[in-house]
């Protein structure tokens, strides 16, 4: 019998989820303006892990709740999504023209990001064990990586001078800061928990695999912050926003949410997702070949509506395979 209620429950939780991380970011911002904190800092620090925060939030209540396959398809549906479709449309918006450093230290690294995800499950294949996963091992080796990888970002990121217009920087006391922090929080963690409960609902009464519905609803949901942002930012030419947003953001989601998840509890890997992760490596590989296609690093608008393609065309594919 069809039920409306998951449908609701999985709207509900994504819209605690944007709230909340709107909250958390706003509230962080504001105490570490208090705390003289740069904004600069700020801009690189709490707003980037602010658009990452719900895909982070799912990742671990699915994680705790033993839906594993919502956690890793949730990571390669949004990284996928991030750029296939966040970056195509706001390419379709206005040609995105992407810093140099950008281009020989950011992108690499999420090319790099969606590589090591393939090389580190894919246990069957290397090791010849007898079954594949993100083990907790695997969880600190992303997390040690996140380190390295966050001193890159930040050398890309000085180079963008408007960082912190998305900052949204308000003076608020310590207490309303605080307040505002543990609000976000907790819609966080009930919109979390929401989304995967309505998630896990809609694919058993479709009988499909919980990949299925993380790799396209939930990693669409989870990803709606990034998509916010750069849009914004392609309509107010500020390219630099747009492709930096999508960079840290995959880089995140890979080493830090990933292997926080993976850590947690390790994450089994069923075979058929290597064909996510290849469409994931294509879609950073082809970012990267773009930087030199058409006009040096910009992202024309026949390259953007190339990276929409993909993703429509991945989508149907994914449907069928269920």
């Amino acid at each position: 019998m069809f039920s409306i209620m998951p449908y609701l429950l999985l709207l509900a939780g994504f819209l605690l989820l944007i709230k909340g991380a709107d909250l958390l970011v706003e509230g962080a911002s504001s105490l570490a303006r208090r705390l003289k904190v740069s904004d600069l800092a700020i801009g690189l620090t709490v707003v980037a892990f602010g658009t990452s925060v719900p895909e982070l939030f799912v990742n671990i209540f699915a994680s705790v709740t033993g839906n594993s396959q919502i956690a890793i398809s949730n990571i390669l549906g949004s990284n996928t999504f991030n750029i296939l479709v966040i970056l195509g449309v706001s390419a379709l918006i206005l040609p995105l023209a992407v810093d140099k450093s950008s281009v020989w230290k950011g992108i690499p690294l999420v090319l790099l990001a969606a590589i090591l995800i393939g090389v580190l499950a894919n246990d069957y294949f290397i090791d010849k064990g007898e079954y594949s996963a993100l083990t907790r091992i695997d969880g600190i080796v992303l997390l040690l990586i996140f380190v390295v990888a966050m001193y890159y970002v930040a050398g890309v990121a000085k180079d963008i001078n408007s960082v912190d217009e998305f900052a949204h920087l308000v003076s608020l006391s310590a207490w309303k800061s605080a307040g505002m922090i543990m609000l976000g929080l907790l819609g966080l963690v009930f919109g979390a928990r929401w989304v995967v409960g309505g998630a896990v609902r809609i694919a058993e009464s479709f009988n499909v695999s919980q990949s299925l519905i993380g790799a396209t609803i939930i990693a669409g949901g989870t990803s709606f912050p990034e998509l916010v942002t750069s849009i914004v930012a392609a309509c107010k030419k500020n390219s630099e926003i747009a492709v930096g947003n999508i960079i840290g953001s995959n880089i995140f989601n890979v080493f830090f949410v990933l292997g926080v998840s993976s850590l947690i509890k390790p994450i089994p890997f069923q075979l058929k997702t290597n064909i996510d992760v290849s469409v994931c490596i294509l879609s950073a590989f082809l970012l990267f070949i773009f930087m030199f296609t058409g006009r040096k690093h910009k992202l024309d608008r026949w390259e953007g509506a190339v990276f929409v393609l993909i993703y429509i065309c991945y989508v149907c594919y994914i449907i069928i395979r269920k």
